[in-house]
């Protein structure tokens, strides 16, 4: 498969750079891959397309104000960003980052009262720093909200609020599940009300998730990877859903390759689950654990948007990209989003 089959065009202008003025009033598409059954709605109305004994999953990872502007030795200001949080980051004293522009082994950049030291270059503009102070408290006091880079635009104090989830616990993602910032409270009530199980986890979600595929044939792409965290009661819920033949429905891309990565696991443990899932979907794998997938409207020829033609078919998604298109839904992160069961 070529990078090339999985383009569309489109329009500038269906970009949101902003988050809708009210939380949960998006639209949303449901495509019913089956039978290429569009219908156009709104995301408060998700409930409406489950049913009694559906499990929905969702992440429960925190983004970080992980954007830092730091001062050199000689007073050059310098951009870098806290990388999201693995299974063997045991403190936030020494992490990875990643640079703008040039740095050395040795230099010392300061933010407030601490000193950053870098510490290596690993190359592709990636560096570890170790830090006098806590980076984790750094990046809450001083940092901004890391805001994927087509928005254009300097973070504000809304998207400290908007650009994260309303459950959002666990400290470690540097880019939001974006499937899931237009979910209320309401909305999640009148799901649970029609007997719908809910239930957690967690993935880090890492810039590296939204970099280009920069190989041509799609096969030769390697995941970057990222730390989760599937707790027991997540897995037993999955597994009983699986049994007695109910649907089990990712509420964004991050929660389906969690799944996905460790189908063996939740299937055979009773345990929490952990570790560092680097699975790429794309057509032609078939899913074994996740029936629905809830996601938002994705960039051409990103991993995110293979994984969601892998589940739907290419040949389905396509067509309601273009209906959304014509219908002026919005895109990506901030944007509206596709129910596809």
């Amino acid at each position: 498969m070529q990078l090339s089959d999985y383009n569309y065009n489109l329009p500038v202008e269906l970009i949101a750079n902003k988050p809708p003025k009210d939380r949960g009033s998006s639209r949303l598409l449901y495509l019913e891959r089956h039978n290429n059954k569009i219908i156009d709605g709104y995301y408060s109305n998700i409930a409406d397309f489950l049913e009694p004994g559906d499990t929905i999953v969702l992440n429960d990872t925190r983004v970080i104000k992980a954007r830092l502007h730091v001062k050199k030795d000689n007073g050059v200001e310098r951009e870098i960003v806290l990388l999201e949080k693995h299974s063997f980051d045991n403190d936030w004293f020494r992490h990875r980052i990643m640079y703008r522009r040039k740095l050395n082994i040795g230099d010392k950049l300061t933010i407030g009262d601490a000193e950053l030291l870098i510490e290596k270059i690993e190359g592709d503009g990636l560096a570890i720093v170790r830090s006098t102070k806590d980076l984790l408290k750094i990046a809450d006091k001083y940092g901004e909200v890391p805001l994927p880079p087509y928005m254009h635009r300097e973070s504000t104090a809304e998207d400290i609020k908007r650009y994260q989830t309303l459950w959002a616990k666990d400290n470690g993602s540097v880019a939001a599940p974006t499937a899931s910032l237009n979910m209320t409270n309401e909305i999640l009530e009148n799901i649970k009300a029609k007997g719908i199980n809910v239930v957690y986890l967690t993935l880090h979600v890492g810039l590296g998730t939204f970099l280009p595929i920069r190989t041509d044939k799609i096969e030769d792409h390697h995941m970057h990877k990222e730390y989760f965290n599937i707790p027991k009661e997540t897995a037993f819920a999955i597994k009983v859903a699986k049994k007695s033949g109910k649907r089990v429905i990712a509420i964004g891309t991050t929660v389906a390759r969690t799944l996905e990565y460790a189908n063996k696991s939740i299937v055979q443990s009773n345990e929490d689950l952990s570790g560092e899932a680097d699975i790429f979907i794309y057509p032609g794998y078939e899913f074994k654990i996740i029936d629905g997938l809830l996601t938002n409207y994705h960039a051409p020829k990103s991993t995110v948007l293979m994984l969601t033609a892998a589940f739907a078919g290419w040949d389905k998604l396509l067509p309601a990209y273009q209906h959304a298109i014509q219908e002026k839904y919005h895109f990506f992160s901030y944007g509206d989003s596709m129910l596809i069961l």
